[in-house]
């Protein structure tokens, strides 16, 4: 799933530990999501969304990437 979550988590001065804690999930976890190679549920990108102050269309949506 193509995704812009590396780019808002470097944007927000978080490491993918801190990233992962916040939303209850492993390093690898959000490793593999920024990697593209994980299809997350919709509970974890909202969970994303609200950890990084962002919402899914700019995180998850290709249309809104820039």
């Amino acid at each position: 799933m193509q995704n812009r979550v590396k780019q808002h988590r470097m944007a927000k001065g978080l490491s993918q530990i801190e990233l992962a804690r916040k939303v209850n999930l492993t390093r690898q976890t959000i490793s593999l999501l920024e990697a593209q190679n994980y299809n997350p549920s919709l509970k974890v990108c909202l969970a994303i969304a609200t950890a990084l102050t962002s919402n899914l269309d700019t995180l998850f949506n290709p249309k809104y990437f820039h």
